[in-house]
């Protein structure tokens, strides 16, 4: 048997790594300015982390949900607490994608109506409901698409009223940065625009801040930039740095009923060792502070280019827009210089780093950068 190959893979094979480094097997050091998809928050294989999957481990690794999990009450409170939404209700999954279909699921069950509002560039999972709210037709298979979803450009807040003025909308689902679609950012007073509209029309405003949360902006959620609060955050990636973990944010207005929401695998004992070691770690290393400063640092002195078309995004989420397809200038970032970055589209580089990234490894980056161009 094979694997399926449905992955553009490079050819190198890492093998250890620390921190925003990673080496691979054959002893090369590379800087990682993409933590998998921004999904290492904490930086790779930070002692305390380790420390507690360890620990764990050794006691109980999983049993269900039908008994009682005091990590999962215990990371609810410091999720609360460090984001800012002490009132608000956690259910735990799986993932981001899996969040985003448990956060529309909820908004339909409070709502009554079927219909969602997306927007154009928008990526929200590879799941039925969730890839039927990505904008992006080529991942999106005939079943996936039988599901009731309007697509409105960004920042077009006319366009929302029309679609929510005809009264079948459960809800807007927004990501707090568009990271797939290119590191676009709401325009200001786009989001405040939304929370009004949704109150006023009876909808759910659902903020994904799977790619954008977490502390990766400066916030610990991109749409605390614009000072509203939304009736479901979704959170994946960073959550738990590489181990499988997901979760929703519920406004108390929803009220729990048994069944409506299940999962064989979210919140389970590992899972939860390390999503509390992350959110831990986060308060007391300040990464969010530090996603900020090092952030800037990069916006402020990625070199000037006439091949660079536009630079944008907030803390560690940067696109670099340039003229041209970036397919090749990756790959030299990558093998010559031993940097790993993304891409979003054919000719935008995004850096995803780890939070703990240093203004010496930001630097690194940046002289790379300018050797090439």
């Amino acid at each position: 048997m094979e694997l399926f190959d449905v992955y553009s893979l490079f050819d190198l094979v890492p093998e250890k790594a620390r921190g925003c480094k990673v080496w691979d097997n054959k002893g090369n050091e590379y800087l990682d300015l993409y933590g998998g998809h921004a999904v290492i928050s904490i930086g790779h294989t930070h002692p305390r982390y380790v420390a507690a999957l360890k620990d764990q481990l050794d006691k109980i690794g999983f049993y269900s949900n039908s008994v009682v999990n005091p990590l999962q009450s215990r990371l609810a409170k410091r999720i609360g607490e460090v984001s800012g939404y002490p009132e608000y209700f956690l259910f735990l999954d799986n993932s981001g994608a899996e969040s985003n279909e448990n956060a529309v699921k909820l908004a339909s069950f409070h709502t009554g109506k079927d219909r969602m509002i997306a927007f154009r560039k928008s990526f929200h999972g590879r799941t039925s409901g969730a890839v039927a709210l990505t904008d992006n037709p080529r991942i999106v298979s005939p079943f996936n698409a039988n599901h009731k979803v309007t697509f409105c450009e960004l920042n077009d807040l006319e366009a929302v009223e029309r679609e929510l003025s005809v009264g079948d909308v459960s809800a807007v689902i927004i990501e707090g940065i568009q990271g797939c679609g290119g590191i676009n950012v709401p325009s200001e007073g786009f989001l405040k625009g939304l929370r009004e509209l949704t109150e006023r029309y009876g909808a759910c405003l659902i903020l994904d801040e799977v790619q954008s949360g977490y502390g990766r902006t400066g916030r610990f959620f991109a749409h605390q930039w614009d000072g509203i609060r939304p009736d479901i955050i979704t959170m994946g990636k960073g959550i738990a740095n590489g181990f499988p973990c997901g979760g929703i944010l519920i406004s108390p207005r929803f009220k729990a009923v048994k069944g409506m929401l299940g999962t064989t695998f979210g919140g389970n004992y590992l899972a939860m060792a390390a999503a509390n070691a992350v959110i831990d770690i986060i308060d007391d290393e300040k990464l969010v502070d530090n996603a900020l400063n090092v952030g800037n640092h990069l916006l402020e002195n990625i070199p000037s280019s006439p091949r660079i078309k536009e630079v944008r995004g907030r803390g560690m989420m940067i696109g670099i827009e340039f003229n041209e397809d970036v397919s090749s200038l990756r790959r030299t970032l990558l093998f010559e210089k031993h940097i790993f970055t993304g891409v979003a589209g054919s000719n935008m580089v995004r850096l995803l780093a780890p939070l703990c990234l240093s203004i010496e490894e930001a630097d690194t980056f940046i002289n790379a950068l300018k050797d090439i161009l």
